[in-house]
């Protein structure tokens, strides 16, 4: 059966040319609508497949609006429009769109784009479903375990985690009309690691007393129906929820997802996440929930019996109160961080890592892009096979194609014997693409070929080869801006972008800093067969005030170089880089000297090779900024005795 496809445009010219390309393509045209009230009568009536949606609208409603209602029904959706400003593009990504279109287009772009949509939404579709039917199944699990009743709760909460991400979540149960905050609720000290916190741990922490604290108690209600709440700023929530702004302020959560479940015997049980991150809830996490309700239910009636949640804190077992995280997967191991922005990471990692889906890797050099890689693949089911890792800016492009496809004997010149390419080498496995950003356009559209078909042909080859594999793709590259500028295909880009995991800057944790700083001290202590275990409070302290440009590398280098220098078990000094920063004799002194315009070119041409991190060709390299060829910017390198650019 035709897929259906509305046509949300208010420019009826364009609308009309659509509809003949889509007819023609084999598309059914179910509509065309000029405002979103047209839209959604069509919707109604017709629950299209698909939506090209033009931004700008006849009418008070915008297509942005339009897209919000269409991913509650879970509708896929491509914008169209003449005009991306960034404000409005801010807008329009926050949808989660499957595609963009820039008027005007060529029928061949948007006939890709809607290949590109229609694929990203089927996987989007059949992980959701695997996701919830394995939270089904790992429910009734955990109830019939043997176990203490309170456990198999926390059990149940952190199967959601990677779901619904939460650093504190409470369990409580209304009893006759009384609120019991005595209920289960945990703290999220790490991946696998949460600490109870009851009334007199939270009494202590917050310095609130008992007779205000009942208070509280008495003017918190339990919502009977789902909420998303703002509690950094909505003053409104201390007064309704007086509970919840404690909780909040006390460890610093900025953002709650309250979700009912109504008892069989008429009670209301509600499950709080709370976050520290703003804006961390969507409706998609209510859409996931109100999906699991039952087995949830039913997980939760299991669990509690007879027990209810009126019980004190006292009776929580020193096991179940602190949970040191003993179960860490050793798929971890290297990736050190418990802060917010790395637990998600860790969630992110532990969903995806049981599927076929691509993944992209996105961050800043220096991150730990590759250590995720790893990770991924080890925790998948393709670990038993090979992980081949491909960095595509070390290689030259005239043997990129050779490497990552094989060649065949004779295919040309040089070709002594034949040669298995990555892909090959990583069949059944994962192929890691380090540094996609830098991968010529045409090794693009091979690449693309791979992902959606599954076979590859060496140079030189008589026929397409089947295999099997999984692609992992890393960059630090802005993807977006280099689509935009044309040295990224659109299509690979979405094709890629099906899950994207970004990892946090380490100036942007640097709660985690000490951590790494003690594991790499540990590490190369090791290595160097030195008894170096200390940090001082001042080394720990200038770790934590400098903005780490060079991030985790730089991090792991500068304590490496500290262990070697130590004379004793502490680090009592680090040789912190002192990056733009010269004493002030030196910057007078270099004011009142002219140098030679050989010195002046080579200067220059160190500074641009240093932003290039090392690049000569290629987009974005040394020749292209000086606007020379490479191989006259490389003689000119020979002859400046430049030996080595990198900082």
């Amino acid at each position: 059966m035709a897929q259906k496809i509305l046509i949300v445009e208010d420019e009826s010219l364009v609308a009309l040319d659509l509809k003949l390309i889509l007819t023609k393509a084999g598309y059914r045209v179910c509509g065309i609508a000029a405002s979103v009230k047209e839209a959604l009568e069509i919707i109604e009536a017709e629950n299209p497949d698909m939506v090209l949606l033009d931004i700008f609208l006849k009418g008070p409603l915008n297509g942005i609006d339009l897209a919000k209602t269409l991913t509650t029904k879970n509708i896929a959706f491509v914008y169209l429009s003449a005009n991306f400003q960034e404000s409005i593009l801010e807008k329009a990504k926050s949808t989660q769109p499957y595609g963009f279109l820039v008027k005007p287009f060529r029928e061949k772009e948007l006939l890709i784009a809607l290949d590109v949509a229609f694929y990203r939404h089927f996987n989007s579709l059949e992980s959701k479903l695997r996701q919830e039917k394995a939270l089904e199944e790992v429910f009734k699990k955990i109830v019939k375990e043997p176990g203490e009743w309170r456990q198999k709760l926390l059990s149940v909460a952190t199967q959601l985690q990677p779901y619904v991400p939460f650093d504190f979540i409470s369990m409580v149960a209304q009893n006759n009309g009384e609120f019991e905050m005595d209920g289960i609720t945990f703290l999220r000290v790490g991946f696998d690691e949460y600490q109870s916190i009851g009334t007199k741990e939270l009494l202590t922490i917050s310095k609130v007393t008992p007779a205000d604290f009942k208070k509280m108690q008495t003017a918190t209600t339990i919502s009977a129906k789902a909420e998303l709440l703002d509690l950094d700023h909505l003053e409104k929530t201390r007064q309704k929820y007086p509970i919840k702004r404690l909780i909040a302020d006390t460890f610093r959560l900025k953002s709650c997802f309250c979700f009912p479940l109504l008892l069989s015997n008429g009670e209301i049980a509600q499950f709080s996440f709370y976050s520290r991150k703003a804006e961390t809830y969507t409706m998609d996490h209510v859409d996931l929930l109100n999906r699991l309700q039952r087995p949830l239910l039913a997980a939760f009636e299991a669990i509690l019996g007879n027990e209810g949640l009126n019980v004190v804190t006292e009776a929580i077992p020193k096991a179940l109160r602190e949970n040191r995280g003993k179960n860490k997967p050793a798929a971890f191991e290297g990736i050190i961080g418990k802060s917010h922005q790395m637990l998600s990471v860790f969630d992110n990692i532990a969903i995806v890592a049981p599927l076929n889906t691509s993944v992209l890797i996105l961050g800043e050099s220096g991150t730990g892009k590759e250590a995720i890689a790893k990770s991924i693949h080890r925790l998948s089911p393709r670990r038993d096979n090979p992980l081949v890792t491909v960095n595509c800016a070390s290689l030259p492009p005239t043997l990129i194609e050779s490497e990552l496809f094989g060649h065949e004997k004779g295919s040309f010149t040089g070709a002594t014997e034949k040669r298995i390419g990555k892909f090959e080498l990583a069949d059944k496995g994962t192929i890691f693409l380090d540094e996609i950003g830098e991968m010529p356009a045409e090794l693009q559209v091979k690449l693309l070929r791979v992902l959606q078909e599954q076979e590859i042909e060496r140079i030189g080859g008589r026929a397409p080869i089947k295999i099997n594999v999984r692609i992992i793709a890393a960059t630090n590259r802005n993807l977006q801006k280099e689509v935009e500028e044309g040295r990224f295909r659109l299509d690979l880009y979405y094709r890629l972008y099906v899950f994207p995991i970004l990892i946090p800057a380490l100036r942007e944790r640097g709660e985690d800093i000490g951590d790494l700083a003690n594991h790499f001290m540990a590490v190369y202590s090791r290595k160097s067969g030195k008894n170096v275990n200390q940090l001082s409070p001042q080394v720990l302290a200038q770790l934590k005030s400098y903005h780490w440009p060079g991030n985790v590398r730089e991090l792991e280098h500068l304590i490496e170089r500290s262990v070697l220098l130590a004379s004793g078990s502490e680090i009592k000094e680090v040789l912190m880089p002192m990056l733009n920063q010269k004493p002030q004799n030196q910057v007078a002194a270099e004011e009142n000297v002219f140098k030679s315009i050989e010195e002046n070119s080579r200067d220059h041409i160190l500074a641009v090779l240093r932003k290039c991190n090392g690049r000569v060709s290629g987009p974005g390299g040394a020749a292209e900024i000086l606007e020379v060829p490479p191989s006259t910017l490389h003689s000119k390198i020979k002859k400046l005795g430049i030996k080595k650019w990198t900082a």
